[in-house]
């Protein structure tokens, strides 16, 4: 073993588990910067729920962390502690500025969150970023680059990056990516921002969280997206039109005439704000101050308004029917009469015996027949 790194297991591995569960600390190399020190609080053995709490609200990363693996968890045995822990942040909520950001892939929407993030905490925001990475459809995992992509950013003190796979969820989030959000804004981070999957009407999940939602261009992407433009740019509240250096400068500033003119075209997709359209160089920091301030003044005009707070009151009814419309999905498929019949019926409609509507009737009235009072 290397004298400049070393094995431990976390407190929650298996007592028979091998080395798949060590986590290896390498020590990082040698630079004439200041070294960025990190509060690491650990307990021997599993912490309770009210010491996840209590550490979340001091703002310790370790675990927020643990707070968000156990949320993002599938496992049954851990949606009450989950729950637990929602609910003893719930009160410390809600205090910061939620911000999606998605693009046609290329865009450079990683490079421009570091870009932004790095600005922001200039200013003496913390800032959380949340980003979504597509699974596989087939073995539903995900390679989860982003603090790779982010590499400046994720050395921050002041930063919290937890990449999250969208196992196949529409749009690449889900009641867990709400309830994450909660956790981070509970543990001081003022700024978050969620990087999705990608465009298409699937982004409208990631419009029903965020307050402002920010749609990253380039120019030259050619006129085969733009059905796919068009869906998006109707939710968003401003265009950016990123990579406007050297020899794109030029079509950057023509893309963002041709944008501007589009959108008066389109309802606002929020009340009282005219969607704007700006460029901006993520790579050399150009036109990142300026973005900053539209969220700013976006903020100011909305909250003035009143319709920055009836969007977070709808935002919160929005929340409480997807939660019902889980629970009554993992009901439906966890019931044991469901779980008699299901196989027997899928095969019958893979074989054509049996049309697929006639299968749901089927399978419905089994579920309604075998829940009566």
């Amino acid at each position: 073993m290397s004298a400049k790194e070393y094995f431990y297991k976390p407190d929650w591995t298996p007592k028979d588990a091998g080395k798949e569960f060590a986590v290896r600390i390498v020590k990082a190399k040698e630079s004439g910067e200041n070294p960025v020190k990190i509060e690491v609080e650990f307990k021997s053995g599993k912490p309770e729920t009210s010491d996840i709490i209590s550490g979340i609200l001091r703002g310790n990363r370790n675990y927020l962390a643990r707070a968000i693996t156990l949320i993002e968890s599938n496992s049954q045995k851990h949606r009450p502690v989950a729950n637990a822990i929602i609910r003893g942040l719930l009160p410390n909520g809600g205090k910061s500025l939620r911000i999606g950001i998605t693009g046609i892939p290329g865009a450079g929407k990683s490079t421009l969150i570091e870009t932004l993030g790095l600005y922001l905490i200039s200013l003496g925001h913390k800032v959380a970023v949340l980003a979504i990475d597509p699974s596989s459809s087939i073995s539903r995992g995900s390679i989860l680059g982003d603090k790779t992509r982010m590499e400046k950013l994720s050395r921050e003190p002041n930063c919290f990056i937890r990449p999250s796979p969208s196992s196949g969820t529409l749009g690449g989030v889900t009641r867990k990516s709400r309830e994450t959000i909660l956790a981070c804004e509970a543990a001081g981070y003022d700024v978050i921002i969620i990087e999705t999957v990608g465009v298409g009407q699937s982004e409208i999940t990631v419009r029903s969280m965020v307050d402002f939602f920010l749609l990253v261009l380039i120019a030259g992407g050619g006129d085969e997206l733009q059905g796919i433009k068009k869906g998006i740019i109707e939710i968003a509240d401003a265009i950016v039109i990123n990579k406007a250096d050297g020899d794109n400068i030029q079509r950057s500033n023509m893309a963002k005439a041709e944008y501007t003119n589009a959108v008066h075209y389109i309802a606002p997709a929020t009340q009282g704000w005219q969607t704007s359209v700006m460029t901006c160089s993520a790579l050399v920091g150009s036109g990142v101050t300026e973005l900053w301030q539209n969220v700013l003044d976006f903020e100011k005009s909305t909250k003035s308004s009143g319709f920055f707070q009836k969007r977070r009151k709808n935002q919160a009814l929005d929340w409480m029917l997807t939660l019902v419309e889980e629970e009554i999905k993992n009901h439906f498929y966890n019931s044991a009469d469901i779980k008699e019949i299901l196989p027997h019926v899928k095969k019958e409609v893979i074989e054509g015996k049996k049309l697929p509507t006639e299968a749901a009737e089927e399978l419905l009235k089994r579920f309604y027949s075998g829940n009566q009072a």
